[in-house]
This record gives C-alpha cells, sequence and structure tokens, in this order.
C-alpha cells in the first residue's frame, strides 16, 4: 500500500504580486506554517529593501527562513536546500501540509530538484575573479565566460556577477565547462510539491510594484541604505534596491533618477522572475484571485 505523501505547496512569483497575503490566508485555513524563499528576506538587517512581511502581515502565521541570517553571512541556495529539508522533516509530522512562498527561483529550484554536485575551486582565484569584477565591471567576465561555456552564457542571467564567477571558477579550476557539471536529473523528495506561480496582468503587475516602491521610499528605504553604507561590497546589499541608492548616494544620478531606476529595475525583475518560473515547467500560472480554490480542488478539499 503506498503511504501518501505530504505536500508542499509551492507559491512562487514576482515581487509585489500578493505572495504574502494570500499564503497567510491558505495557512490559516489549512493550518500550517510558512517557508520563505526570498533569498532576501533571510537577513535580519534588511526590511525596507526587502519588503518584508510585518509581523502584523505575518498574521499570526510561523514564518521560517525570514530573519534567519546576517548580511554577513552568504546563504546560498544548497545552504537553503540542506536547512529546509531538515525543517520539512519536522513539519512534516506536526503538518500534512506546508507553504513554500517566494520570488527566488534558484533557491526554489534547489529544494524541490537538488543542485549539481560541483568541484572544489581555489579561494585565490574567485578573489582574483571578484577584484577582477570590481576594477573592470562584468562584461570582461561575461566575454570570458562565452568563451569558455558558451551553453551556460547563453542561460545565465547576464547581470547576475555572482552565478558568471561561480561558473567561470569552475571553468577555470577543471579545464571544463560549466554545463558539464550540471545536474541531467532532479532528485526524489519525500513529498508532492503543487507548484503554482501567481501572476496578474502586466500593467496591474507594474502599478503595484511602482506603488511599493513608493511605500519603500516613504518608510525610510534611503536611510535604511545609508546605516549599510559600509557594508554594501556584502552580496546582501549588491542588490535591486539597494544598490540604486548607493549610486545616487555616490553621486552618480539625483534623487528622481534614482526613483526611476527603482522602479524600472524592479519591473524587469519581475520579468526575469516570470521568465524564470514558465522555463522550470510544470507551474501552474493563475491570478491571485483564483489560487485559493484550485490548491482546495487539487488537494481533494
Amino acid at each position: 500500500m503506498k503511504v501518501k505523501q505530504p505536500i508542499l505547496l509551492v507559491i512562487a512569483g514576482p515581487t509585489a504580486v500578493g505572495k504574502t497575503a494570500l499564503c497567510v490566508e491558505l495557512a490559516k485555513q489549512l493550518k500550517t506554517e510558512i517557508i520563505s524563499a526570498d533569498s532576501r528576506q533571510f537577513y535580519r538587517e534588511l526590511s525596507i529593501g526587502t519588503a518584508k512581511p510585518s509581523l502584523e502581515e505575518q498574521g499570526g502565521i510561523k514564518h521560517h527562513f525570514i530573519d534567519s541570517h546576517s548580511i554577513q553571512e552568504y546563504f546560498s541556495p544548497g545552504d537553503f536546500e540542506r536547512e529546509v529539508l531538515i525543517l520539512l522533516e519536522e513539519l512534516f509530522q506536526q503538518h500534512e501540509v506546508v507553504i513554500l512562498t517566494g520570488g527566488s527561483g534558484l533557491y526554489i529550484k534547489a529544494l524541490l530538484e537538488g543542485l549539481d554536485e560541483m568541484p572544489e575551486v581555489d579561494l585565490a582565484l574567485r578573489e582574483q575573479l571578484n577584484q577582477q569584477l570590481l576594477t573592470e565591471g562584468i562584461a570582461p567576465l561575461r566575454k570570458q565566460l562565452q568563451d569558455l561555456d558558451p551553453e551556460y552564457a547563453a542561460q545565465v542571467d547576464a547581470q547576475n556577477p555572482q552565478r558568471i564567477v561561480r561558473a567561470l571558477e569552475v571553468c577555470l579550476s577543471t579545464g571544463k565547462p560549466y554545463s558539464d557539471f550540471r545536474k541531467k536529473q532532479s532528485v526524489e523528495r519525500p513529498f508532492h510539491a503543487i507548484k503554482i506561480c501567481l501572476d496578474r496582468p502586466r500593467e496591474e503587475l507594474y502599478a503595484r510594484i511602482d506603488q511599493r516602491m513608493d511605500m519603500m521610499l516613504a518608510q525610510g528605504l534611503v536611510e535604511e541604505a545609508k546605516h549599510y553604507q559600509d557594508y554594501q561590497h556584502l552580496y546582501a546589499l549588491k542588490t535591486l534596491g539597494y544598490k540604486e541608492v548607493y549610486a545616487h548616494l555616490r553621486g552618480e544620478y539625483d534623487e528622481k533618477e534614482m526613483i526611476r531606476l527603482l522602479k524600472r529595475n524592479s519591473r524587469h525583475y519581475a520579468k526575469k522572475q516570470l521568465t524564470w518560473f514558465r522555463h522550470q515547467g510544470e507551474f501552474q500560472f493563475l491570478h491571485p484571485d483564483d489560487v485559493k480554490g484550485e490548491v482546495l480542488r487539487r488537494m481533494g478539499m
């Protein structure tokens, strides 16, 4: 007799689409807890620029992996995979369903499918590549990756320096393309995943993004960024919402241009998030208003 597997309800989607409110509502109905897969909300020091839900917005539901790490720690997708699998083993003893929500596609993919086992690399090489990134920018590294691994270069986010450096250090350490080490098959998991990606009509989503950015600025985004200005070299602060503020503080453009870029880059990021989830397969795309009924139907409730 086949034992019924517990369910991991994955509610993914772009920034500002409405994940938090929906997941809190679902968690109350399903009497369960929420795991955040937002790679910026892990950091306890950052709240405004990460759109971290307040205690009030969390609605009394236990949220995991919010405020779980410091900006001085790098919490990788592999770290997330390992720690969440341990947590799920505990949570599934108490709940038939657990909710995973966020927009960080690679972290969600790591948990659902596993990550590739990569060779160890020379830390001196990593430092050399990071120094080159700092002095020359991302373009030369992108060109080098194109030469060494055109397959991965065609897939990677061309504006993500961390992934480009990671691929290059593997190429240069092993003499093989990074693509050669990427997994061909996903691993088995001891749960059944229901995968939903939230979406809204483009104009509606972009209006919500602009409204959220106005709210962040009113809440003190610039002041929050200033408070951690000495840490802007850290990975956690080289992200959307902070890098635009730091460029403004360095005098690269005025406040009006900063606000324009914050909104434009947020819209671009949302588009990339949606593209990522479309390419993953198996995600059902739904407007937030349509999710509750579909989830209950698929769970036989």
